[in-house]
């Protein structure tokens, strides 16, 4: 690797962009592996976990990485596509190693891992050969003192440990979007997911169970206490969180919707009285309403809220009060894009459009789907037989029942996509 450091941190090349040798994206480095067999204090580096399209993660032997930069890896193009599955005596750096508790050499001290590093040897194989260690402060507020060690050193760092902290792998983790995190979570073990579960914040916690597969959801929900529980429920849309409280023992159920906030789980209660496949099943209950004396600029102020998924900031919805669903009388819907083609002072009761007949929620999911697809819609309102709205269905809601089960680890990727790929795993 001419021209590249010997010496890399690992926690530093998360998330960095790998390239093949045409400068063209392959994906971006989500972990690094290594072999824990053997007796010898160094232990070898055996590749990186790639994050490719389709939020697919893909094992990449270190001998196709030509160069590590500041800021890039690049590779020699050749991919396996397959999914990565960690084998016997391999090790995640970051998803295993970071946090853990070790001793200082040469003090009574312990102190937490917050970074390895990793250097070529004249062979150019790759080895860990050092951790950085935060001592533990004994005064309250205080950072402790950093050290760097020789990996032989750093005792406590191989094998399980109690109880191992999550400060330092969520920090690798921080700028993963909700999915993202979700599939870094369902990669690792029982027992680091749990530990990363405990130090996400309920409504950081939310956005990742609204991406897992159900089983993960329910794992997850499980263990965790019931008021905690029920506190992530309030803050996941009210769709998913019923999508998922459906999916508990009835028991469980009640007695989390009993803890809800009363306006979140009356929510909840009522999307649990649809039928799943249906527009009543599929929809949310909190799209972006509007009274008719609102404004286009006050309808995309609404739109600009951050947390918004794209299907719904692309649509506001015009009823009369109340604007709490089921609201007053349903009057129409807006586009953002006609909202930035009008001024600003327009009313949008005067732009309102209502001639796509709204969804009723005993519609069928093969309805729904042909709607959108017959009118180009992300979103469509859907209103009670006395024209009052109760919910919007969007198209991510539709995709997410139209795959097939599982669809979120689907091992099957185009052809035609496809970089090209080696035969094996290898190193």
């Amino acid at each position: 690797m001419s021209g590249a450091p010997t010496r890399v941190y690992v926690a530093r090349l998360a998330g960095l962009p790998v390239y093949d040798p045409q400068g063209d994206q392959v994906g971006k480095v989500r972990d690094v592996v290594v072999s824990m067999r053997g007796t010898s204090a160094r232990r070898r580096v055996l590749g990186l976990v790639l994050e490719v399209f389709g939020r697919r993660r893909i094992f990449l032997p270190i001998g196709r990485v030509t160069s590590i930069d500041a800021g890039q890896v690049i590779s020699t193009g050749l991919v396996n596509m397959r999914r990565f599955e960690q084998r016997p005596g391999e090790t995640r750096v970051l998803g295993e190693l970071l946090d853990r508790t070790v001793r200082i050499p040469g003090t009574d001290k312990t102190g937490t891992v917050y970074d390895i590093a990793m250097e070529q040897d004249r062979n150019r194989d790759w080895f860990l050969v050092k951790v950085a260690v935060r001592q533990r402060s004994s005064r309250f507020g205080r950072k402790g003192q950093d050290h760097v060690v020789d990996i032989a050193d750093a005792a406590g760092l191989i094998g399980e440990e109690e109880g191992q902290d999550a400060t330092n792998l969520l920090a690798s983790f921080d700028t993963l979007r909700a999915a993202d995190l979700a599939d870094a979570l369902h990669d690792l073990s029982p027992k680091r997911r749990h530990e990363i579960v405990d130090a996400l914040d309920d409504d950081r916690l939310a956005d990742v169970l609204e991406e897992l597969p159900e089983e993960d959801q329910v794992e997850i929900l499980s263990r965790l206490d019931t008021e905690r529980a029920a506190d992530v429920l309030d803050e996941m849309s009210p769709d998913d969180a019923a999508d998922l409280i459906a999916e508990l023992p009835t028991e469980t159920a009640e007695t989390l919707l009993a803890l809800m906030e009363p306006d979140e789980a009356e929510d909840v209660r009522r999307l649990l009285s649809y039928e799943e496949r249906t527009a009543g099943g599929l929809m949310t209950t909190e799209p972006v309403i509007l009274a008719p004396d609102a404004t286009g600029a006050d309808a995309l102020a609404q739109l600009r809220h951050p947390e918004l998924t794209p299907s719904l900031a692309a649509m506001v919805y015009v009823c009369r009060p109340p604007l709490e669903t089921p609201t007053g009388k349903f009057l129409g819907m807006v586009h953002f894009q006609r909202l930035l083609r009008e001024p600003p002072s327009t009313l949008v009761s005067a732009v309102a459009d209502n001639d796509i007949e709204p969804l009723r929620p005993e519609a069928s999911l093969q309805e729904v789907a042909r709607l959108l697809a017959a009118y180009n819609l992300v979103a469509s309102p859907v209103t009670d037989d006395n024209g009052h709205l109760v919910g919007v269905v969007s198209i991510d809601d539709v995709l997410d029942h139209m795959l097939p089960e599982g669809w979120r680890e689907h091992d099957e990727v185009d052809a035609a996509q496809r970089p090209t790929r080696e035969a094996g795993r290898g190193s």
